[in-house]
């Protein structure tokens, strides 16, 4: 995978909010040519999306950023795809690798670019499938602030009937979670959307998983692939729907666990904006840069506020992109505030032992540190680009 370097800049010091929509497929190369349609991407080759551009999904050009779902469908081996704004210059860091071709997915918070487009690099030929569950544009009146939380669980299909238990999800069956009775988490009643992490513990194949708010049509999107049957996640922001809740489809049979990080609400105390950065490798445990792989807790913590990065200090929740290179299989990886107890939450698996990469929002815990876990022995990159913080004067 791309080893990445250290360049670091603001790209926007804008105080972006969020704007939820109903997911939405912007792109999809597996159809017919057009300018989100084919031909497949070939590789060492970029191309240009243009996101206002695709009327379908109604996404302003006054847009800073976007809330993507990237999905590779390879026509081989894919040792790693970057996407970034228009105009801005390719930075070396990667966002999801697919070394043995399979179907891959990674939620991506993207800056937009010029004239709102961003560019797509890969290494070999691939399809493409981009779907998008929102965008950000500078603070007003309709917007919504994020308001991080200690990673929680909400739900787990693998434990006794309930609502937010089992039983796993039945193949094309339709299933509604409310978000709202994980009581533990504290997620209020004025939460309009949730920053989430899907996780798919399949029985057997799984083509795709896909989820949107309760009480709209089901979109023709995918939150997350797993064909090879393996522990997969995905990260999301999900729109609550009605009562709060959310629904999900399962092509097949799957069990389904479900975490949360953070909710947008309307701007209030504690509310945070969204500031954009160029892609910055914070951490690499890999030598010569690192110390090598790790198993258990990572020691020391990441200083992601003195890293070579150096987000302000007024940074209350880091957006990281996080890889894991595992030496064998890895039963899971966790990322968490430091100063706080180990959650009961995962950030990404990779029990196949493949490189395996997922979008993660961590809120900054003491003195701007962050912890991480693995069940197993395994490297980690850590690419920050992004952060929530006070909305500036």
């Amino acid at each position: 995978m791309n080893q990445g370097d250290n360049s670091f800049s603001v790209i926007s010091y804008a105080n972006a909010q969020f704007i939820a929509v109903t997911p939405c497929r912007l792109v999809d190369t597996r159809n017919a040519n057009g300018e989100f349609g084919g031909p497949p991407l070939q590789g060492n080759n970029t191309r240009t999306f243009t996101i206002p551009d695709n009327h379908n999904c109604n996404i302003p050009a006054t847009a800073t950023a976007y809330s993507l779902n990237v999905t590779v469908v390879p026509h081989g081996s894919l040792g790693y795809l970057t996407i970034w704004p228009t105009g801005g210059t390719q930075p070396t860091v990667s966002t999801l690798n697919s070394p043995d071709g399979r179907v891959k997915a990674n939620a991506a918070i993207v800056p937009a670019g010029s004239q709102g487009g961003v560019n797509v690099y890969v290494t070999d030929t691939t399809d493409l499938i981009l779907d998008i569950d929102g965008y950000f544009v500078p603070a007003n009146t309709t917007t919504l602030a994020f308001y991080p939380l200690t990673p929680c669980r909400v739900a787990d299909t693998r434990g006794a009937n309930g609502d937010l238990g089992g039983p796993y999800l039945m193949a094309q069956v339709p299933r509604d979670f409310p978000i709202m009775e994980a009581t533990s988490c504290h997620i209020p009643q004025n939460a309009l959307a949730y920053s989430l992490n899907f996780t798919a513990v399949p029985r057997g194949p799984l083509g795709y998983l896909t989820v949107w708010p309760t009480g709209q049509n089901q979109p023709l999107v995918s939150t997350l692939n797993a064909p090879t049957g393996t522990v997969t996640a995905n990260a999301a922001i999900v729109p609550a729907g009605t009562n709060g809740k959310i629904s999900t489809f399962a092509y097949n049979n799957t069990d389904l666990i479900i975490d949360i990080d953070g909710y947008f609400a309307n701007p209030g105390l504690g509310g945070l904006s969204l500031y954009n950065l160029t892609p910055c490798r914070v951490l690499d445990t890999r030598p010569p840069l690192g110390h090598g792989a790790f198993n258990g807790t990572l020691t020391p913590p990441v200083d992601v506020l003195n890293s070579s990065c150096q987000p302000p200090a007024e940074a209350q929740a880091y957006v990281f992109n996080a890889t894991v290179v595992p030496q064998g299989p890895l039963g899971y990886l966790t990322l968490w505030p430091d100063g706080l107890s180990q959650p009961t939450v995962s950030t990404l698996n990779a029990v196949d032992g493949a490189i395996t990469s997922n979008l993660a929002i961590v809120p900054s815990g003491t003195n701007g540190e962050v912890d991480a876990y693995a069940q197993g022995l395994t490297n980690l990159i850590l690419d920050i680009s992004g952060y929530f913080g006070p909305l500036q004067p």
